[in-house]
């Protein structure tokens, strides 16, 4: 398997999650509004423990979450990517993002999902994705919406309540 370490879209640059993105990453997980949609603002050590569980999927499956930036001025604007994750004992590849919010509403989560996408189903050779989010959180159901997602159920996750949607080739 092909490991895609870094890539760029129209408007962003990916690479692979590192250590060196602690900070980075630090400062998204302690945005207030950043993490209103994502469960809630997380410690300096959960941020670090997050890193670790994700380069740990990196080196287990090929692939994993990146950090993408802006690609005139190198802004960092958020991570997303492919990962495994438990949802009610069945184990599922979750398309995960997270955007900064002065990035909000420019389309680049979509723009994000859709390289994405492309590398899980042509790369990767997965056959389905999963998608949730919170049931609050409509801008993102417009995101998982447009990359072609459809609603499948309601859920419980991290104790809260999420929309549940899959992808299939």
């Amino acid at each position: 398997m092909q490991l895609i370490e870094n890539f760029a879209t129209n408007r962003l640059l990916a690479e692979r999650l590192q250590f060196q993105h602690l900070n980075e990453l630090n400062w998204m997980h302690q945005n207030q509004q950043v993490m209103a949609t994502l469960g809630g603002v997380r410690s300096d050590e959960a941020t670090r423990l997050f890193i670790f569980n994700n380069l740990h999927h990196w080196q287990r499956y090929g692939f994993g979450l990146w950090v993408f930036r802006d690609k005139v001025n190198h802004q960092f604007v958020g991570r997303a990517g492919l990962r495994h994750t438990d949802v009610e004992g069945k184990n599922e590849v979750e398309l995960a993002y997270a955007l900064m919010a002065k990035f909000w509403g420019q389309g680049l989560a979509t723009e994000m999902g859709e390289k994405i996408l492309q590398v899980g189903f042509e790369i990767l050779k997965l056959r389905e994705v999963v998608c949730f989010t919170l049931t609050t959180n409509k801008s993102s159901q417009r995101v998982m919406e447009k990359l072609g997602f459809k609603h499948e159920r309601e859920l419980i996750y991290a104790n809260l309540p999420h929309l549940f949607y899959r992808l299939k080739v």
